[in-house]
Parts: structure tokens; sequence; C-alpha cells
């Protein structure tokens, strides 16, 4: 095994802050000028919530870190190792993030795979990988919430989520400009305006981003300079806010969009050396050598409806509807070379080239539907609960394809599409009860009822195997997600609390029929997870400590085994996996508008399974794992993983912020250096 150490510092200081009124800063930004942390509010169980008081390893990443962290054109994967446990990556560039949480992700780069993070944006979670990348703009701030959370958020959760909450319209006039330039000719310019259009009654806010960077990367093959690693990105929100006087009742509308052009992930050929750690001698950054191409194209749009009415004092009605529709092309040189090996040295490189590859994936059109209708009481006595009904619906259309770089044009020699049209409903209901003053219970459970139907097609095959199919098949399940936790309240300033939880991923399906003749599929992966926790605020409120130790189990672990002569991709299922470490979330004002963060976490991971096997790669690498042979001794059946740890689950995170800023007459000035390692 590898073990990959990244580092990167960052420093930077305001270059423009011009606003008709300074926005008002969220609750946990403000402390520092008063050498004091604020109260950090969050809607970690769908109610307002002390950070403090929640019992979930959760971090709050405020309005102001996030503008910097993605001022210099970053997308969202930005949040990878700069929050406890949390890693992001992406094999489609800005458009297709996979998170993991205390190492539970999927690596698994199909266009319509499932993930064990949730992404919700403004209470609706977005379930393709497509959707997840939504870029990060005027936003209140985002929420990590560690650890299964099927009862309030349902299905494919079993690694927690992360929220992303809007800053919502207000009854004020405000708004504001951002706007950043680096090299590359790197420019992020962000704005919101807010409007009141019936003063206590109707209120409109409308904000937008723009991201751009110059290609800088060289294509040696062909001669191109500054070719690849460019992108140019819109995005817009209009919300509306609607409170009739009289009527305890509000309605906020979201309507959304955006526009994605640039590159696919850029691979790269021979860039490890046999033997040795990190990246080889052969690595250029700036170059690559490519005979097919790379591109990627993205369209987006959606609306949200929140409505909230409140029944009577102890009785709040809630009802989310979500719309979003979306489309993606990208094609990429996947042998990341030129040529191959059979042409005869000299024609193929850099390194051994065994075949070439090039593909692209489209999803033509995808559609998901969410309704959620629930209701919360409070009476303001000792017992608080909320139920509810949650249904998900979504329709895409997929179409893959291979093209052949040795002929003149490139022409296609393989295409499969697939439809999959996924429902879901789920039911849940959660109680919290003060049992004292000082100690308070909460549980809750969800049942869901999950169906995958799928109908995939083979027209041309890049091997001259022929048409297949239609294929068409479903997989569902039901499962029962729950959680109890206990919070004892030692002093004012000290909360311990205990968790244990149970969540699921739903069952699988991929067929891949370019490259294969198979559909692959893999049954609902559960989690059960004990956490226990200290939230701390010390010295006056100057300083915050959170920390956490836990443990999980993965019972039937969904994994993506890649390799074999050909390099197909399967759905696996582990019989077992298991992880445990702890995390830490430290925030101090030690002095006047000085606010310093840090961030630790530890996770060892381990796959469970002795005789679950994978395949070798195609050609020129060295597989570490134990070989497995047939009874006769010499026919290799695969190599053992058991006792691997998770892919993309490094055991060290380690983060650090500090920012110092200076009032000016049109806002401030502030210095921000961030620190993030992983390893």
């Amino acid at each position: 095994m590898t073990t990959n150490h990244s580092l990167r510092a960052w420093l930077g200081a305001s270059a423009m802050a011009l606003a008709a009124a300074i926005l008002p800063a969220s609750a946990q930004d403000t402390g520092e000028t008063e050498a004091r942390l604020s109260t950090v509010t969050v809607t970690a169980q769908k109610i307002e919530e002390n950070l403090q008081d929640v019992p979930i390893s959760i971090t709050a990443v405020s309005d102001e870190k996030l503008d910097v962290l993605k001022s210099s054109g970053a997308d969202i994967r930005f949040l990878s190792a700069r929050v406890p446990s949390v890693i992001a990556e992406s094999s489609f560039g800005r458009a297709f993030p996979r998170f993991y949480i205390r190492g539970i992700g999927n690596t698994d780069f199909d266009l319509n795979a499932s993930q064990p993070v949730s992404l919700v944006y403004d209470d609706v979670p977005y379930e393709n990988p497509i959707l997840k990348g939504y870029p990060v703009f005027d936003l209140d701030k985002v929420e990590v919430l560690r650890g299964p959370q099927g009862t309030l958020f349902g299905r494919n959760t079993p690694g927690g989520i992360i929220k992303f909450d809007s800053v919502a319209p207000a009854d004020t006039t405000e708004g504001y400009i951002r706007a950043a330039y680096g090299n590359y000719n790197t420019t992020d310019l962000e704005g919101a305006y807010n409007m009141p259009l019936v003063p206590g009654e109707l209120a409109v806010r409308v904000s937008g981003l723009y991201q751009k960077r110059s290609p800088y990367v060289d294509n040696a093959y062909t001669g191109q300079k500054d070719r690849y690693e460019g992108f140019e990105e819109m995005a817009g929100r209009a919300q509306v806010l609607w409170t009739p006087q009289g009527t305890d009742f509000t309605a906020l509308i979201n309507l959304h969009a955006r526009s994605n052009d640039g590159d696919a992930r850029l691979f790269r050929a021979n860039i490890i050396d046999a033997g040795k750690k990190g990246l080889g001698s052969g690595f250029d950054r700036d170059t690559v050598y490519f005979d097919g191409d790379n591109f990627l194209t993205q369209d987006a749009w959606g609306t949200t409806a929140k409505l909230t009415k409140k029944l009577s004092d102890s009785f709040d009605l809630t009802y989310v509807f979500g719309y979003e529709t979306a489309s993606i092309e990208s094609r990429g040189d996947i042998d990341g070379g030129y040529g191959a090996a059979f042409l005869g040295a000299g024609n193929y490189g850099p390194g051994f080239i065994p075949f070439p590859s090039e593909s692209s994936g489209a999803v033509d059109d995808l559609d998901q539907t969410t309704h959620e209708l629930r209701v919360a009481f409070d009476n303001g006595g000792p017992l608080r609960a909320q139920a509810g009904v949650f249904h998900f619906d979504e329709k895409v259309h997929i179409t893959s394809k291979s093209f052949d770089t040795l002929s003149p044009g490139r022409p296609v020699n393989g295409i499969a599409t697939r439809s999959n049209d996924t429902n879901s409903l789920g039911i849940f209901a959660s109680l919290t009860y003060d049992v004292t003053d000082r100690l308070t219970v909460s549980g809750g459970a969800r049942w869901t009822d999950e169906e995958k139907a799928f109908v995939v097609e083979r027209t041309l095959s890049p091997f001259g195997a022929g048409p297949l199919g239609p294929i068409a098949d479903k997989v569902s399940d039901d499962q029962v997600s729950w959680d109890t936790s206990a919070t004892y309240k030692v002093n004012d300033n000290l909360n311990a609390y205990a968790r244990i939880a149970k969540g699921f991923r739903g069952p699988s399906a991929q067929g891949r029929l370019v490259f294969g003749d198979t559909v692959s599929t893999a049954k609902s992966e559960t989690v059960l997870s004990y956490e226990t926790g200290v939230k701390s605020e010390l010295f006056d409120q100057r300083l915050r400590v959170n920390a956490d130790v836990y443990y999980y189990e993965l019972k039937d672990q969904q994994l993506t085994i890649v390799g074999g002569i050909n390099n197909t991709v399967a759905l696996f299922n582990a019989d077992k996996g298991e992880g445990y470490g702890f995390e830490a979330d430290v925030e101090a004002a030690p002095a006047e508008n000085l606010l310093l963060t840090g961030g630790l976490s530890y996770n060892h991971t381990e796959i469970k399974d002795p005789v679950l096997l994978a395949p070798g790669c195609g050609g020129g690498c060295t597989v570490l794992d134990p070989p497995v042979y047939d009874t006769d001794g010499t026919t290799l059946l695969g190599y053992n993983i058991s006792g691997n740890s998770f892919p993309n689950a490094p055991e060290w995170i380690a983060n650090a912020t500090a920012r110092y800023s200076v009032p000016v007459q049109f806002g401030e000035f502030y210095a921000f250096t961030d620190w993030a390692y992983k390893g």
C-alpha cells in the first residue's frame, strides 16, 4: 500500500470589498470582534439548536471561511482535509465530487453510482453525483455531520451528510460584491443583492458566481501549449420569501442554475516508479501526452419550495419540495498517453501503454423530484418530537461510448445506454426528552422502501462482440434506520454525549456493457456506529473544544473493484468492514479580530472478508496483495484484499486556520492562512 501526504498553505488578503450595505455576519463569525466566540446555530436535527447541545459529531464551516477557501476558483472539493475525517475527490474535474467521511465513501466513477455520504442543499438531498458539485456561494454556513444520519435524512447516509444552507432573503436592503484574481488568470466573482418588495411580508434575494481559469497544461504529443485544466463556470440563485402577516405561514421559493465548461480528469500514464512511494520521476504537472480528446460540459437547474405553517403554539408543519434536472458529457484519454505497445517501439508513451483507451460518459437527462412533509411538536416542556414522510423519485438516462483512438477521426467503436428509475419512500419519527435539567435522551427510527428499475443495452462493441440486450432488471430493499443518544450537562460550559446509530446505503446496479457483457449488482450495506464525545466552551467563551471517539461496523460493504485483462469494473459486497478513531475541533478568539481554528482526526479502517478476491490489473503493475490460486496451484483466481484499509481513507487529517481582520469604512481588510494535511 502507498500512503500519500499532502500539505498546503494559503495566505491571502482581501483585494476588494465593495457593498451597498455589508451583509450581517452569521453568529459564529462575529464573535472574534469582541475576543469572544458566539453561539453556533445548526439545523443538524432539522430544528435550530446550539451546536454544543447536539449529540452528533459536527463541524460548522462559517461563511467567512468558505469565502476564502473558494476564492482561488476552487470547487466544492476544497472541503477535503479541511474538516476532520472528510476527504473529497473526483474523476470528472469540477463536476462529480465523491465525499468520504470516516473512511466511508465510494470510489465508483459510474455516472449513476450511489454514495454513502449525502449532500443536502437547502433541505433537499442531491442523489446523483453530478448534482452534488453545485458551486459554493452566498451561503450562511456548511454543516458536516459525521456518522449515520438515517433517521432524519434517510438512505445513503451511513457515512454522514454535508448540509449547505443559503443565505435566505431578509427584510432589509443590502448586498455585496467580492472579487479575487490569481495566476493562470484565475477569476472569482461573487455577488448578492437583497431587497424587500413588501416590507415585513415579501423579500427577494438574488446571488451569483462566476469562476474562470485559463488552461496551463501542455499536450507534448500534439505540441499544443496551454491546452488543459482551464474552466469557466457560472451559477445563480434567486429566492423569494413570503411571510403574509397574521397567518403564521411562510413560503421560501428557490430557483437555481449552473453552467460548467472545462476538462475531465487528466489521466497520466506511468507516473509511479516501481518499488518507490509517491509520484515518479516522469511526472510533470504541466505536461501530458494525449492522442485522444478531453473535455467536460455540464448544465443543471432546479427549484425548491419550503412551506411552513404554525398549527398551534405546540405544532409546526413543514413541507419541502425539490426538483432538479441536469445533463453532462465528459470525455477523456483514459490510457494517459499515446499509441500502444503493439505498434512497436517509438509509437507509444510515455512509458509502457498496453492498449489505447478513450471513452466518454453522458447523462443525457436526469430528473430528480423529492417531497417531504413533517410535523414538529414543542410546547416548551420536557418532550420534543417530529415525524414525517419522504418520497424520492429519480429518472436518469446515460450513454457510454468508446473511441478508436488509432483510426483517423477517432470514430466511435462502442455504445451502450442505460435507463434507471429509482423510487424511495421513507417514514420517520424522532423524540427528545429532558429527563432532568442536566440529562437529555433522544431516539428515532425510519422505515425506508426502495426500488431501482433499470434497462441496459449495447448497440456497438469495441471488441466485435455485437449488440446485447436490452436487459431489464431491478433491485429493491426495505430497511429500518435508527438512532439513540444521551446528553449530560456536566456544567454550563461542558456537555458529554453518547450516540448509537444504524444507517444503510440502498442496493446498487451498474450496467457497464461497453467493455463487458454482464450487469453487476450489490445488495444494501448497513452500518452500526457507536460514538461518544464532549463539547466545551472555556475561558469566558474564548475557546471552544469539541472531541469524540467512535467505532463502526459495516455489513455487506459495497465495493467497486477494477481489474482483469480489460480493466473491467464490477460491484461487490464485502462481508464486513470496520473503522475506529477520534476527531477534535478547536476554535479560539485570543484577541480582538483574531480567530484561530484547528481540526484533527485519526481513522483506522479495515476490510474483513477472507474470501473476497479482486482481479489483478490489466498490465504494467505489481499487485501487493497475496495471490490466491486454484487447486491446481497455477491458475490465478485473484488477490485477497481482506485486511486492506478502505480506499481513500487516510489515517490522519489535520487542518488549521488563522484570520486577522482590520475594519475599514467600506468593509474590512484581512489576512488568512489555511493549512491542511492528510496521510
